[in-house]
């Protein structure tokens, strides 16, 4: 009898073991980014390809890279916003339809690097527009400026490429900015709200609350879709912690230096409860914290810096935009990135060519790797 419950005991033992073993494997399987997804899908569909295609570019909005993560923002986008979603969907597949049609680079369509860009342009001509939800003349204008975004994305690559530099969400930036000086506010078809300067023009009216501005931080996450709602920003946060911990750690570091720094310069209180004063932050905590950058101790102090750089950038750039009704976007953030990227010295042994840039954690395993791949290339080719 004893021998018998021994066994049994060890069956059950090894049957958990089993489970969490599959389970283990399943979730690794869902994670960084899916590379094994790509040669599954070679075979199938158009269609399906074309779906892979977009949810990834969802991803590389917040600089991840990974489908499933990218059906878990759109479904937080649709939870916050239909209209904002729907604008945001046509988008990505705008650009990247785009993209196909004038013979890009198959793997840059395939991972999601034509989408992005298209994806943004319409989620904030949707989110400055004064029409209202649901205004049909808007799908126009967000197509084709969708679509602009890979002309100039094509346009630029080959003189970024020139210092090794990511193209980045230069044509988004260029394109919203056009976008709005063309229409403004009162235009009859495509009226928008003017942005208005971050600093102070009137004392605050009402005391800082601490518990708004905590939840400003997590919010500063979702700000990067232009997704103002708490749970839809925590599912994003999600999703990006599902593509890399070490990414979703950095955005959300980066949020809080940006609303450290919106305190520090006495901007609007809105700006903090919302989380618009932290997204620039984020992103220029997560584009070094270990994406562009292996991940050290040095980086990490030197992604802190980026992100304060990038916030009082923001800041800035806001009052300086805004005296025209102009937003200053994620112009901070992408202009302090592109300068990271381009420095010199001591940190520079830590960058990370833009072509094998992957999740951080698979950067930090490879390295060594594809290091001493490059020394032996370099050795068998010396007389």
């Amino acid at each position: 009898m004893w021998m018998e419950t021994k066994t049994e005991e060890k069956e059950a033992s090894g049957t958990r073991s089993s489970l969490r073993r599959c389970v283990l494997s399943g979730l690794l399987l869902c994670t960084g980014d899916m590379e094994h997804l790509d040669k599954y899908m070679q075979e199938k569909l158009f269609v399906l390809q074309l779906v892979v295609w977009g949810l990834r570019g969802v991803t590389r909005v917040i600089l991840a890279n990974n489908p499933l993560s990218g059906a878990l923002i759109l479904a937080a986008l649709y939870w916050a916003s239909p209209w904002q979603a729907l604008l945001g969907t046509l988008g990505v597949l705008a650009s990247t339809l785009t993209a196909v049609l004038m013979g890009q680079d198959s793997a840059e369509v395939s991972g999601g690097l034509h989408g992005f860009n298209g994806m943004l342009v319409s989620l904030l001509m949707g989110g400055f527009s004064s029409a209202g939800d649901w205004y049909w003349w808007l799908l126009l204008p967000a197509c084709l400026g969708s679509a602009t975004c890979v002309f100039l994305s094509s346009g630029l690559s080959p003189v970024f490429e020139r210092w090794d530099l990511p193209v980045g969400v230069f044509p988004f930036n260029i394109i919203i900015v056009l976008y709005l000086l063309c229409t403004g506010p009162d235009n009859p078809y495509y009226p928008h709200h003017p942005a208005t300067p971050p600093g102070l023009l009137e004392p605050n009216g009402t005391e800082l609350i601490a518990v708004e501005v905590m939840l400003g931080i997590p919010l500063g996450v979702g700000q990067i879709f232009a997704c103002g709602a708490l749970g839809p920003s925590l599912l994003i946060l999600g999703a990006v912690l599902l593509y890399s911990p070490l990414l979703a750690a950095h955005a959300l570091l980066g949020s809080a230096v940006g609303t450290l720094v919106g305190l520090s310069m006495a901007v609007h209180h809105d700006l903090l409860y919302s989380g618009l004063a932290g997204f620039n932050g984020a992103l220029g905590c997560m584009t070094v914290g270990g994406l562009y950058f292996t991940f050290s101790w040095r980086t990490h102090l030197f992604a802190i810096a980026s992100a304060f750089l990038s916030a009082y950038a923001d800041v800035a750039l806001g009052n300086l935009l805004g005296t025209v009704g102009l937003p200053a976007c994620s112009w901070a953030a992408t202009l302090t990135a592109t300068l990271m990227l381009l420095l010199t010295g001591s940190l520079a042994a830590y960058r990370i060519p833009i072509g094998r840039v992957m999740a951080p954690e698979h950067n930090l395993c490879s390295r060594s790797q594809w290091e001493a791949g490059d020394t032996a290339d370099r050795e068998s080719t010396d007389v």
